[in-house]
């Protein structure tokens, strides 16, 4: 697999420390409160299979977490992870502010790139918004394959490349007129600099199937959404 400019990890707890009292606030404003349909449809992919064990990575602040604990069955079992402490504890803050136990959704902190869970211990990973931001990808899919049992599935919802037509409009925005927004909502205008390269720099849907194939994952599906702007994967492990 080829990858340009690898992530930071120290740079990117940086910058997601520096905004995390705020990030759901900029989540929604920046993208049009789009972002709930986004996770919606991860949701509608999720419940076509087994969801009894489920991990969702790099949880930040448990929005992906949340609205699973609503659609799933109150047995399901979800964990986050995520190796930035400030977005853990906004995850927490929001489980108990719904009244949930910490058993119902559990925050912990983990790396992605080093899944300390036995192997085959899955049905459902999720990662959404979180795959740019690691600094090895085809590790953090071979350790997500690691621990999903067989027929256990990965799902990701990540910015994509947007369809060419609409390329100029999106990258004026992402570039040029989010920075500023964002600092007007987060005060800090440098953490959404790094949005818009880190999506620059990453694969389109196909080059992204691509890569779940490489580590071993079959039945790899991908879905476009809003102009492609953003798309969700999903692929099964099937030994």
């Amino acid at each position: 697999m080829v990858r340009v400019n690898k992530p930071n990890p120290a740079s990117v707890r940086a910058t997601f420390e520096s905004v995390a009292h705020r990030y759901d606030l900029a989540n929604h404003v920046l993208s049009g409160g789009i972002d709930f349909i986004w996770r919606k449809k991860l949701v509608e992919w999720a419940l076509k299979g087994n969801c009894s064990q489920v991990l969702d990575l790099a949880t930040g602040s448990g929005d992906v977490a949340f609205a699973l604990r609503k659609a799933l069955p109150s047995d399901a079992i979800i964990t986050g992870i995520d190796f930035c402490a400030p977005m853990l504890e906004q995850a927490r803050i929001k489980r108990e502010k719904s009244g949930l136990s910490k058993d119902a959704n559990k925050f912990i902190a983990g790396d992605c790139l080093d899944l300390h869970f036995d192997d085959n211990q899955f049905d459902l990973l999720t990662i959404s918004f979180g795959l740019r931001n690691l600094e090895d990808r085809e590790l953090g899919f071979k350790e997500a394959y690691r621990v999903l049992k067989p027929n256990g599935r990965l799902i990701v919802l990540e910015f994509s490349q947007p369809y060419s037509w609409f390329r100029p409009f999106y990258y004026f925005y992402l570039l040029a007129v989010l920075p500023w927004m964002a600092r007007l909502i987060t005060g800090d205008h440098n953490a959404y600099l790094y949005l818009g390269t880190s999506i620059s720099a990453f694969p389109n849907r196909s080059k992204l199937a691509e890569e779940f194939t490489a580590v071993g994952f079959s039945e790899v599906v991908y879905c476009p959404m809003t102009f492609s702007i953003v798309s969700l994967h999903m692929g099964t492990k099937k030994d």
